[in-house]
């Protein structure tokens, strides 16, 4: 496990306890508007992680507090003493490409690629906005493990598409992608999570691997958020906030970035889902 991922496990917690302390207080709403500019290592593949969290959606998700909830499904339940597993879909859903989700896309999107920790026999449509998992093994986390994002949701199963031409059905569609180097998105009016997730306009991610450069940038303004390995170079400046602390840091932002009051544990920078959760003040 890397720092960043140790780091990033904390909840906001610690955050929000530094921030009652030195009197910075956090938006009580988001407020929706503006750019988004983060700054991350090559390594770790942190830009692609962040982008697939604004591109793509999956069945369920882990939503900050931790609590798990639907996302591209509506409800789900089991039988068979947890070996079969129906997901009622959504009907509102489209792809960025205009063309409306279908119960095939989910089922070509999670066939044959396996699911870690479920030992998965069968996928398939049952009806037109159903699908049904069987699996060979009794699971009640199924629908736990299909938040993780390596079970993202694409046109006719086409999870793997270079990010520059990939296509969801998240928040953000892709304005421009290059590997390794930057990534910009733009904000889906009329999406199905409009005053839920998405706050902001754009969000823009740019690879810098040197901590002390990304820093720089974040201390200058050419970014609001950076994931920095320690705060040297912001503290004494002042008016940036910590998460989850100054002290044991995953990420660094400008005291107009507003961010969720806590932060879900499950991965790095949560799920990669910090374009469509946080938000400028």
């Amino acid at each position: 496990m890397t720092r960043i991922d140790r780091r990033a496990l904390f909840t906001s917690g610690a955050a929000a306890a530094l921030l009652a302390a030195t009197g910075t207080s956090l938006a009580a709403a988001p407020r929706a508007g503006g750019v988004l500019r983060l700054a991350v290592p090559r390594q770790d593949g942190l830009m692609e992680q962040v982008a697939r969290g604004a591109v793509f959606d999956t069945l369920t998700e882990i939503a900050p507090d931790g609590v798990l909830r639907g996302e591209l499904a509506e409800g789900w339940h089991s039988s068979d003493a947890a070996r079969t597993w129906s997901f009622d879909l959504r009907s509102d859903v489209r792809f960025h490409d205009g063309a409306a989700m279908t119960a095939a896309d989910v089922v070509a999107s999670l066939s044959g690629r396996g699911i870690d920790g479920a030992e998965v026999a069968l996928v398939q449509q049952v009806a037109d906005h159903r699908i049904e998992i069987q699996l060979t093994v009794a699971n009640p986390h199924l629908p736990y493990l299909l938040a993780d994002p390596a079970h993202v949701i694409a046109p006719a199963g086409q999870v793997d598409m270079p990010l520059a031409q990939a296509v969801g059905t998240g928040c953000y569609r892709v304005e421009r992608a290059q590997d390794g180097r930057h990534f910009r998105a733009a904000k889906l009016a009329d999406h199905y999570k409009a005053g839920q997730a998405g706050w902001v306009d754009t969000v823009e991610v740019i690879v810098i691997p040197d901590a002390r450069v990304r820093t720089e940038a974040l201390r200058d303004g050419y970014v609001d958020v950076a994931a920095l390995p320690a705060p040297e170079g912001l503290i004494e400046k002042g008016g940036f906030l910590y998460h989850p602390s100054a002290s044991d840091m995953a990420l660094a932002a400008r005291s107009d970035v507003g961010m969720p009051r806590t932060v879900g544990r499950r991965a790095a920078l949560d799920d990669g889902r910090i374009a469509e959760r946080w938000w400028r003040i």
